[in-house]
């Protein structure tokens, strides 16, 4: 008894269900459209499947392959594909509203830093006790943020509060 045809990866043999296919050779010949019977039997003459590599073309095109040689290939392209992918994450960085300038020049190093590996950048400003009068102090501080990273990232959220912090967030251009 046949196994059952495995639904994921390309139509090959019997499964293609179009009267006729334009047919490629083990070289990269162009055999030309023929019926998909023939395709198949002529595939199976030189020990290869008829595998479908483009389905949307009209007629379809289908290519003698080999069908576990081909599927290990796409699977191993998917995965060096994913391997090189970078997830963009969202990095903090917490100040207060009168951070001195030393300590402000070492936390925009690492704004630098962050954004140069394409992370989001978070920045919070913290307000404690009598600071929340003065959130202006905050909002020039975000100010000279956004200034200093101009060239190298865009604002995303801008500075707003939330309870006692003013948040805002930073992304690679």
């Amino acid at each position: 008894m046949m196994a059952p045809p495995v639904k994921s990866g390309p139509r090959f043999n019997h499964m293609i269900n179009v009267p006729k296919v334009r047919v490629i050779d083990g070289d990269g010949e162009n055999l030309g459209v023929m019926y998909t019977r023939e395709a198949i039997e002529q595939a199976a003459e030189v020990g290869l499947d008829l595998v479908e590599v483009s389905p949307n073309a009209d007629p379809p095109v289908c290519k003698f392959l080999d069908v576990g040689k081909f599927r290990y290939e796409a699977q191993k392209k998917a995965n060096l594909a994913r391997k090189s992918q970078k997830t963009q994450e969202i990095k903090e960085i917490k100040m207060r509203p009168n951070i001195d300038d030393h300590d402000y020049d070492t936390k925009m190093r690492n704004v630098t830093k962050f954004i140069g590996e394409g992370d989001k950048v978070k920045i919070t400003l913290r307000f404690r006790g009598r600071e929340l009068s003065h959130q202006q102090l905050g909002m020039n501080l975000l100010r000279k943020v956004q200034d200093d990273v101009a060239e190298i990232a865009k604002v995303e959220a801008f500075p707003r509060m939330e309870g006692r912090q003013m948040l805002m967030v930073l992304a690679p251009k």
